[in-house]
């Protein structure tokens, strides 16, 4: 009988089936930092708003370590704030 599932590290230790994963976790983690950012300004990115209350202020690069690897994050900063 067969497992239905498979434990993270065996999926990561497959090979090219790991770059994939970061990627997906990497597209996941920019989209949720992006709409925090945007729900804390009042805006989207580039977007003119009168009910803006703050401004994206570029990104910093963060390294993320998870069970799949090490996955390059851009941080969105912040003009008033963190």
């Amino acid at each position: 009988m067969t497992k239905p599932t498979m434990a993270l590290t065996e999926f990561v230790e497959k090979g090219a089936d790991a770059d994939l994963l970061k990627q997906m976790i990497q597209f996941v983690a920019q989209r949720m930092m992006e709409f925090d950012v945007e729900s804390l300004c009042g805006a989207g990115f580039d977007v003119k708003s009168l009910d803006r209350t703050n401004s994206h202020n570029g990104y910093r690069d963060r390294l993320w370590q998870t069970r799949a690897g090490d996955v390059d994050l851009k941080m969105p900063k912040l003009r008033q704030g963190s």
